[in-house]
């Protein structure tokens, strides 16, 4: 999977799932993703915070993007602590939050790599985490073929993706190399967001600013296999 900053539950979800978890460096960023921007309340909206990246070639690998001498981490944690002071668990989460927001690292990955080893440990969830590149697969290849060739390294015989996977691969393709392929499909969660009507599939902030740790290592098992 691709690197995210502080994703929705699904993420989460993908790798309580698994016994290793394989996320991605050596893939070429891209503005229209998720790897440095995610969803949070505010006033009873979705916006979107941002980890601000330093000018570079769009056509760079996630590890080799730097975070800008001029993000403000300061201001995206006054963002959130102001966005959320009164939910809650505030008190009792958010200092993981401002924790990984000021971890002092200027490259990209390592700076959401980070953030993901952080949640994990404070949400229990024991998968290993693999980096992409330490992999030795062909990373050469693209698309299915890269995948597969990531799973015979890993010695793999099932490989779980997120929903939006369905779309990309083929079941019979991974059948034939001896693989099982799934989907994991997060079913409805629902929680109080103060007063206002329920705004879905926001970042791990929001979760955890209205829930407790417990309830949250419940929500993992929310999702079914397809």
């Amino acid at each position: 999977m691709q690197p995210y900053f502080l994703p929705y539950i699904g993420y989460w979800q993908l790798i309580n799932a698994v016994d290793k978890y394989v996320v991605y460096d050596n893939i070429q960023y891209t503005k229209k993703g998720w790897f440095n921007r995610n969803r949070f309340l505010q006033n009873g909206k979705d916006e979107i915070f941002t980890v601000s990246l330093a000018k570079d070639s769009d056509y760079l690998d996630v590890r080799d993007r730097k975070i800008s001498p001029v993000y403000d981490r300061n201001k995206l944690i006054s963002q959130l602590k102001n966005a959320y002071f009164k939910a809650p668990f505030f008190a009792k989460n958010f200092p993981l939050f401002e924790e990984i927001i000021n971890y002092p690292e200027d490259n990209l990955f390592l700076y959401i790599y980070n953030s993901i080893t952080k949640l994990c440990q404070f949400l229990d969830i024991k998968t290993q985490i693999i980096v992409s590149s330490s992999v030795p697969a062909n990373h050469s290849l693209k698309a299915e073929h890269k995948v597969l060739s990531i799973c015979e390294a890993l010695h793999g015989d099932n490989y779980i993706n997120a929903i939006g996977g369905v779309e990309l691969y083929d079941k019979v393709m991974f059948a034939q190399q001896g693989i099982n392929l799934n989907f994991i499909k997060t079913r409805p969660i629902k929680y109080a967001q103060f007063n206002n009507e329920f705004v879905p599939n926001l970042s791990i902030v929001d979760v955890l600013m209205f829930n407790s740790k417990e309830a949250v290592q419940e929500m993992l098992q929310e999702y079914d296999l397809i």
